[in-house]
C-alpha cells in the first residue's frame, strides 16, 4: 500500500538498508576537539570547552546568557526551580509533548495542567490557553491563582514540537496579563525562529536539548538561555552544586544541583555547533522535497507555521485515520524505514491521569494521525 513512499524515502537517503529516524553525523572538528579535551586531562565538568560552548551558543541564538547542563530534562527542572515553582503549584503545558516536560514539573512537587494543541503549530493552543485562564485564573498580589483549586499558577511551559515554533508572542502576551512567567521548552527547536527571533528568547527562560537524536548532539546535554543576566548567573550557580568560588574551600550556600556537562561532551558539541547552519539548510531542503512529494500523493505534510522558520527537526505527515497510521507504521518499519507515531498524550499516562486537563480534541486527532518520517541530515557522513 505504501511501497511507493518507501521507495521514495530510500532513494532520498540513497539506501535500501535500514534508514533511521534521525541519526547524528560527525564530519567537522568533533574528533579533534575531543582529543584536545582528553589531552588537557580536563574531561569532567571543568574545562575550556564548557565555557566555549556556552559563549558560542549564546551568540548563535542571540541570548545574553547561556548555561549548559547534563541533559534537557535537568535544564527544565532548573528553570522551574529558578522561577520559584514548588510543591502544590500548577504549571500550564500541553497534552501533546514529550514526557520530560511534565516530569520536570513534577520534580518540583508541582502539578502539570494539560491543554490542547494548535493544529498548525502542533504546540500549545493560544485559544485553549485563553479559555483556561479566563475561566480559572485570577491575580492576587504578585501571583496568579487557580480559582477552582486555590493553587498558584507559577509558570506556563509551551513546547515547540518537532522544531515548529508555537505562537509564542501571543502566549507570552496572555501570560503577562495574568503574571505567569513563560519557560519555553525549545528542546527540539535549535535553529528555529519566530518572526526573526530565535526560539527560547521570548519567555523568561528557554531550554534546549542535545540528546543523540537532536539536530546537534553531545550524546546528551541541555542548555538554559535567558536575557536576564542576573537570572543566568544564578542558573550557573544553582546547576554547579551552588558552590561559592574559592581557591581551595568547598562551601555551598544553598541546595544546588549537580547538573554540569562534562568537558568531553562539550568538546564534541562545539564541533557540532560549528556545522549547525548547514545542518539547518539541509533539513529545510529535505522538508521541501518531502512537501512536494506528499502534496502529489494527497498526504498532508506538516509545514512550518506562518511567521516561523522551522529547523524541521523531525518531519511529519498526517494520515487519514489511526488505522491508516498503523498500516503505514507497520509497512515502513518492516521495510527498514524507521517511522514513529507521536508520543502518547500525557493525560493518558498512568501518573498523569488525574491531573487537570482541558478539552484536548486537537491533540487527540494529532495523536491518531501523525507520523514522523526519516529526517536525518543528508550531508555525507565521512
Amino acid at each position: 500500500m505504501f511501497s511507493d513512499v518507501i521507495a521514495f524515502i530510500q532513494d532520498l537517503y540513497g539506501s535500501k538498508s535500514f534508514i533511521p529516524l534521525h541519526a547524528p553525523i560527525f564530519t567537522g572538528n568533533e574528533k579533534k576537539y575531543v582529543i584536545e579535551a582528553i589531552d588537557s586531562t580536563y574531561v569532567s565538568s571543568v574545562g575550556a570547552f564548557v565555557d566555549r560552548f556556552e559563549v558560542d551558543f549564546a551568540k548563535y541564538v542571540g541570548a545574553k546568557k547561556a548555561v549548559v547542563t547534563g541533559n534537557g530534562t535537568s535544564a527544565l527542572h532548573a528553570a522551574l526551580h529558578l522561577l520559584g515553582v514548588s510543591r502544590g503549584d500548577e504549571v500550564i503545558t500541553q497534552a501533546l509533548t514529550f514526557v520530560a516536560t511534565p516530569n520536570a514539573i513534577s520534580y518540583c512537587g508541582a502539578s502539570p495542567v494539560f491543554l490542547d494543541s494548535d493544529e498548525l503549530t502542533l504546540g500549545l493552543s493560544v485559544t485553549s490557553l485563553a479559555e483556561f485562564l479566563f475561566q480559572n485564573a485570577e491575580v492576587r498580589g504578585d501571583f496568579c491563582y487557580n480559582k477552582r483549586t486555590g493553587n498558584r499558577i507559577m509558570a506556563c511551559m509551551p513546547m515547540h514540537v518537532f522544531g515548529h515554533p508555537v505562537q509564542i508572542k501571543e502566549i507570552v502576551k496572555l501570560c503577562d496579563e495574568y503574571s505567569i512567567p513563560v519557560i519555553e521548552d525549545a528542546a527540539e527547536s535549535l535553529g528555529s525562529e519566530f518572526e526573526g527571533r530565535h526560539t527560547g528568547l521570548y519567555g523568561r527562560i528557554g531550554v534546549f536539548s542535545f540528546n543523540g537524536n537532536k539536530i546537534i548532539t553531545s550524546g546528551g546535554g541541555g542548555m538554559l538561555v535567558t536575557n536576564d543576566v542576573d537570572l543566568g548567573i544564578r542558573a550557573k550557580h544553582l546547576t554547579t552544586t551552588a558552590k561559592v568560588p574559592h581557591a581551595w574551600e568547598f562551601f555551598h550556600d544553598e541546595i544546588g544541583f549537580n547538573y554540569r556537562m562534562p568537558n568531553l561532551n562539550a568538546a564534541l558539541i562545539v564541533g557540532q555547533l560549528e556545522q549547525l547552519p548547514r545542518f539547518v539548510r539541509d533539513k529545510r531542503e529535505t522538508a521541501q522535497i518531502y512537501n512536494s512529494y506528499f502534496s502529489h500523493k494527497g498526504i498532508e505534510f506538516v509545514c512550518e507555521p506562518f511567521g516561523a522558520k522551522s529547523n524541521y527537526w523531525l518531519n511529519a505527515i498526517l494520515l487519514s485515520s489511526r488505522s491508516e497510521r498503523d498500516s503505514f507504521l507497520n509497512e515502513t518499519n518492516r521495510s527498514g524505514v524507521m517511522t514513529r507515531p507521536v508520543w502518547n498524550l500525557m493525560p493518558d499516562l498512568p501518573m498523569y491521569r488525574t491531573n487537570l486537563c482541558g478539552d484536548i480534541s486537537v491533540a487527540r486527532m494529532l495523536s491518531d494521525r501523525l507520523v514522523n518520517i526519516p529526517s536525518s541530515v543528508r550531508l555525507p557522513r565521512g
